[in-house]
């Protein structure tokens, strides 16, 4: 695979002594994993914070090997990870993607959406700006991967838009999450209890 793309940076593992294994969203090959040398070093930490916006290279010599990858930083979220409510919706949002794409299946709706929810969350002075977002991002998810589901209103109140955010939690664990780890839904029930403390 050879690919050169904008991407959302959804996963980073390390791996070996100094290297990670990033995952990122492209718009036109959805979820791509590479092996970026280095990942764990200093020049690289900036970068390697899920929900940044990147430049990625892709290159591999076969389809049956992990592609090795270039990151340049584009649009940095990391200083939302210091404040608690928007680093735990960017990191739910990342870990629910991560967690639920198939790799090299495009979904452009899906990368769209995840991008507004992300602007949204770092441009939105509280979380009743960016709710909203979140709900349709996940419902979204829920549709492009076969499980269904209303549209929901974007327009509706906050208090109304945390009934929503509160109904998607069974159909995301049941459907999209089945088999996952728990870590991943706990990630989903922090969010949740920070989002009650604002009603």
């Amino acid at each position: 695979m050879n690919l050169s793309a904008p991407a959302i940076l959804i996963a980073s593992r390390p791996h070996g002594e100094n290297a990670s294994i990033a995952r990122v969203l492209t718009e036109s090959h959805g979820l791509v994993a590479g092996y970026v040398p280095g990942g764990r070093g200093k020049r690289m930490g900036p970068v390697m914070i899920p929900g940044n916006g990147v430049e990625i290279e892709l290159r591999s010599k076969s389809d049956a090997q992990l592609p090795y990858a270039k990151l340049e930083l584009a649009q940095s979220r990391a200083p939302m990870m210091t404040e608690p409510l928007p680093a735990a919706a960017i990191n739910w949002a990342c870990a629910l993607t991560a967690s639920t794409l198939p790799e090299r299946n495009p979904y452009p709706s899906l990368y769209a959406s995840l991008c507004a929810l992300l602007d949204a969350i770092c441009s939105a002075p509280s979380a009743r700006g960016w709710l909203a977002a979140m709900v349709a991002y996940e419902a979204i998810l829920l549709r492009e991967l076969g499980y269904g589901g209303a549209k929901p209103d974007i327009s509706a109140p906050f208090e109304a838009q945390f009934e929503n955010f509160r109904a998607l939690h069974r159909p995301i664990r049941d459907y999209l999450l089945a088999g996952n780890p728990r870590d991943v839904m706990a990630a989903r029930t922090a969010l949740g209890e920070r989002l009650k403390r604002m009603i």
